[in-house]
């Protein structure tokens, strides 16, 4: 969760770091800082508080230098404070580290008996103070880092310096991410491709327990034992001018207006456009070196059941997909929190496969999943957003979201990308089963292809949320109710409100009303009901009835000019008419509106919610 970015070159090391930081901001943090060699010393300076703060004192002290570190922390051990900032020095020793250490207690009660004298409350200082001891006796930075890493237990991204060595950078990692970008007489390394992308589109990416050591002219990699080991840059081909605004006010607002684009982006990739049909032969084939060997279509066909495994948005991804892959393709399907099905030891049956589905690829109880999938024997299949992360590496097939970019913590473009890519998978695999006829199969990649235009249709409706949030903001509660496949459309609208707006909000499937959700009934709860004309129209009016009855004010989101609902409602919103599976891709908009404008219209950071994170590394 924390940001990482460490650089050494010949550019102002200062305005690298600091850039850096700036394009992790997304990630969520609470504090920052940065080590500058000045004269063979490091200097250290950080701030409680957004990136300003730091750069106050940066345009006070002025550091310069050839080598440097930086970080934003996301408070784990230790309130949010400037002692309890990144980076650490102890003895001439500085680094930044992100993830956890678990055995920090036990360390720490160690090097107090030793006389360590600790000057934070976190568990990061603990390896300051380990590398500051070992050095003693291994004076040399890089072996000194091989001799603790027997010691620290738990998930960590770390960078290291010393002044002893200051031409040098360190870094090693278990469980977050941790990349290093290569460039001409200058090298970088950071958490995020983002942090380096406006210097450098050459990437390696440093597996579990390896380490490596990086100066101006390049760097060296070793395994856990200290051998020196090869490693192949990875050319990342996202462009920078994607990450701007473009002229909308947050960074999210323009992701949602850039989902017709995502959607025709997942289309061009995984459709024929001639054919009208749905082309994954390449599910096996990773473009990262070194990736796991590859999912077979005889090993798919020979799949009996399905296990979808993700968490927060990815989850409702996983619920909507659940639907489409039982009823296209015929296939038993389970889907369940990472974070859950990691721990209670669950039943894999023999010819099973487990998909993960994470954006950023390192999510760590969704890897977590992924390897003990891997080990059970069973066929494991990602989805996520990010080619050469974790969890794209270590799966043996692969999917990409294609949604690019995305820098709002409330993932938007990359949820509705998620949702075409499961769409064509459940397709493919009816096909690849011989569940679904050639004709069957064009008429639904007709519908898909159709998607994108009619999306443009549905963004209008931001005009009537921005006018609708002065009224909207007021209502105590939300309750957000859909049916089939707009089932998990509701439950990720609530999700976005929560997240957002800070208020409180319930997605529910609508036949559920009578088991509870009535209650919360009254004039000051708001009902968004997802509503489209499919197979539940007609339960799903019946249950909007019993809320309308109450005293519940709806807002509904139907299927072209819908007399019914639009009488019930207070307001109603019309989408395009679609396929059943078009539709909740269509619906997911409204939704995503509706949470924007309200947390705008009162005054909160949509980009970055309080105490969130973009990507989840650690537990």
């Amino acid at each position: 969760m924390c940001g990482i970015v460490g650089y050494l070159g010949t550019k102002s090391t200062v305005d690298v770091l600091v850039n850096g930081l700036k394009k992790l901001e997304y990630r969520g943090y609470d504090s920052s800082g940065i080590a500058v060699l000045e004269n063979n010393e490091y200097t250290v300076l950080r701030a409680q508080g957004k990136l300003s703060q730091l750069e106050e004192k940066i345009k006070k002290s002025k550091p310069s230098g050839p080598v440097g570190i930086a970080h934003t922390r996301w408070a784990t051990h230790g309130v949010p404070s400037e002692k309890n900032a990144h980076p650490h020095k102890v003895e001439g020793v500085c680094l930044v580290h992100n993830g956890i250490i678990e055995n920090y207690s036990e360390l720490k009660e160690e090097l107090n008996k030793q006389g360590a004298v600790f000057s934070s409350d976190t568990d990061s200082e603990v390896v300051a103070h380990l590398l500051a001891n070992q050095l003693k006796q291994t004076p040399d930075l890089r072996q000194a880092v091989h001799k603790i890493l027997t010691r620290i237990e738990g998930a960590y991204a770390i960078l290291a310096v010393w002044d002893k060595q200051p031409d040098t950078v360190v870094a090693f990692k278990n469980g977050p991410p941790l990349i290093v970008g290569q460039g001409q007489g200058e090298m970088f390394v950071g958490s995020d491709v983002q942090a380096m992308l406006a210097y450098t589109k050459s990437m390696i990416y440093l597996e579990d327990h390896e380490v490596a050591e990086l100066t101006a002219q390049g760097a060296h990699f070793y395994d856990r034992t200290g051998i020196a080991i090869k490693k192949q840059p990875i050319l990342i081909d996202w462009n920078t001018a994607q990450a701007e605004k473009m002229g909308f006010k947050h960074y999210m607002l323009k992701e949602i207006f850039e989902q017709p684009k995502a959607v025709a982006s997942v289309l061009e990739n995984y459709v024929n456009h001639e054919s009208l049909s749905v082309h994954f032969e390449k599910l096996g084939v990773s473009p990262v070196p070194g990736a796991a060997p590859g999912l077979s279509l005889d090993e798919l066909k020979k799949v009996e059941r399905i296990f979808i495994i993700a968490c927060g948005t990815s989850f409702y991804a996983s619920m909507y997909a659940e639907y489409l892959i039982e009823k296209l393709a015929g296939v038993p399907v389970e889907v369940d929190v990472a974070s859950e099905f990691r721990y209670r030891e669950p039943v894999i049956p023999p010819r099973s496969l487990v998909m993960t589905i994470s954006q950023s690829g390192e999510t760590a109880d969704t890897l977590a999943v992924l390897r003990m999938a891997k080990e059970a024997g069973a066929l494991t299949l990602s989805l996520s957003n990010t080619k050469g992360s974790t969890i794209d590496r270590e799966a043996h097939g692969h999917l990409y979201m294609h949604a690019g970019i995305e820098v709002g913590v409330a993932s938007t473009k990359a949820f509705i990308s998620t949702l075409t890519v499961v769409n064509l998978f459940a397709i493919f695999l009816a096909r690849q089963r011989e569940k679904m006829s050639m004709a069957e199969e064009k008429n639904y990649v007709q519908n898909l292809l159709g998607l994108p235009s009619q999306m443009e249709a549905v963004l209008s409706h931001d005009k009537f949320f921005a006018k609708a949030s002065k009224t909207l903001k007021e209502y105590r509660g939300f309750l957000y109710l859909g049916r089939g496949i707009n089932y998990p459309i509701a439950m990720e609208g609530a999700l976005k409100l929560k997240e957002l707006a800070y208020m409180h909000a319930e997605g529910y499937a609508a036949g559920e009303m009578k088991h509870g959700p009535l209650a919360l009934i009254d004039p000051s709860m708001l009902v968004v009901v997802i509503c489209p004309k499919d197979s539940h129209y007609e339960k799903t009016l019946s249950n909007l009835q019993e809320a309308k009855a109450r005293g519940g004010v709806i807002v509904s989101i139907g299927t072209g000019e819908d007399k019914k609902l639009k009488e019930m409602s207070k307001e109603y919103l019309s989408l395009p008419k679609s396929d059943w599976m078009a539709s909740g891709i269509l619906s997911v908009i409204p939704v995503q509106l509706l949470a924007y404008h309200v947390a705008n219209i009162l005054g909160y950071d949509v980009d970055q919610p309080r105490n969130l994170a973009k990507s989840v590394t650690v537990e």
